[in-house]
């Protein structure tokens, strides 16, 4: 008897709530349309103009042609490398620094920590020519190093010109964009159990064998995400590397300013151009799969 009643309770609360139609009707269809007209009209359409020079040469029609000439050139291979070692090894830098510091300031207390963790999230609005224009104060060749080397030793000029090779844009790479990793990873490790960290130094884990075997593999996710995101930014930098005034660095994205403004040579530009988008959204596909397994 009781069970019959419940069973009658039951049917009438589940017949009470009656489940919503969510069909899509045609006024769904009109809202959608305005934002992908707007999303058509100025990122879509633009970047088939992009596709379709890159397949007109000058001589007219439609061909190939332009791809064949690029590909075959020393100047993209050169530019193509570049960028990939420049991207890679950024990455790469951004990784170790962004987890060291990240490491200190999450888990080493001193005075104004929580300050330098906000400043993280501001230095992330930063444009990136202002800490090349930072570095060229300091490291540039009239900058404040060379200025105290030479009132130092009387020589007439200093020792800091690294800035105009490959290896001060990687510098300033580096300097901007591993707050783009350290994000992440302080998320990250506000969210680790520190009983696991008393429980390992109570059982005398060091330092390093703590943040090997318990700290260490619960950043593996933020540091991938962060790794993924900072790659693609990387790989797309034009204001470092137009900025600390490398002349012999030319990356893709150089390389396409090269060909377009200073050559007028549009074909090949948008060719560049192309394939710099093809590489950029292959690994924007990759950071964002790696995001949604670490639920960024």
């Amino acid at each position: 008897m009781a069970s019959a009643v419940a069973g009658d309770v039951s049917a009438g609360a589940s017949g009470s709530r009656p489940v919503p139609n969510r069909r899509r009707g045609p006024s769904n269809l009109v809202w959608a349309l305005p934002p992908v007209a707007v999303l058509a009209l100025v990122f879509l359409y633009p970047l088939a103009l992009v596709v379709q020079q890159s397949v007109s040469p000058d001589e007219g029609g439609t061909s190939l042609a332009p791809y064949g000439d690029v590909f075959a050139s020393a100047s993209f291979r050169s530019a193509l490398t570049t960028t990939v070692w420049l991207a890679a090894g950024s990455t790469v830098g951004c990784l170790v620094l962004g987890f060291v510091l990240a490491l200190v300031i999450a888990f080493v207390p001193f005075p104004g920590g929580r300050a330098v963790a906000r400043f993280i999230d501001v230095f992330l609005s930063f444009p990136s020519f202002l800490i090349t224009l930072a570095l060229l104060f300091i490291y540039g060749t009239v900058g404040m190093a060379n200025g105290v080397w030479t009132d130092v030793t009387g020589a007439a000029d200093g020792p800091f010109h690294f800035l105009t090779t490959p290896w001060g844009v990687l510098l300033a790479e580096i300097t901007y964009f591993t707050p783009f990793v350290m994000r992440p990873l302080l998320a990250a490790f506000s969210q680790l159990d520190t009983a696991q960290l008393e429980v390992a130094s109570s059982l005398g884990a060091k330092p390093a064998r703590i943040v090997r075997q318990v700290i260490l593999p619960e950043a593996l996710p933020a540091l991938a995400a962060g790794g993924s995101l900072v790659l693609v930014m990387c790989l797309n930098e034009f204001g470092i590397v137009l900025f600390t005034g490398a002349k012999g660095v030319t990356t893709l994205p150089m390389l396409v300013y090269g060909k377009a403004i200073l050559e007028s040579d549009y074909p090949a530009a948008c060719v560049v151009a192309v394939v710099n988008i093809a590489i950029s959204v292959g690994l924007y596909s990759l950071y964002r799969m790696v995001s949604r397994r670490v639920g960024a």
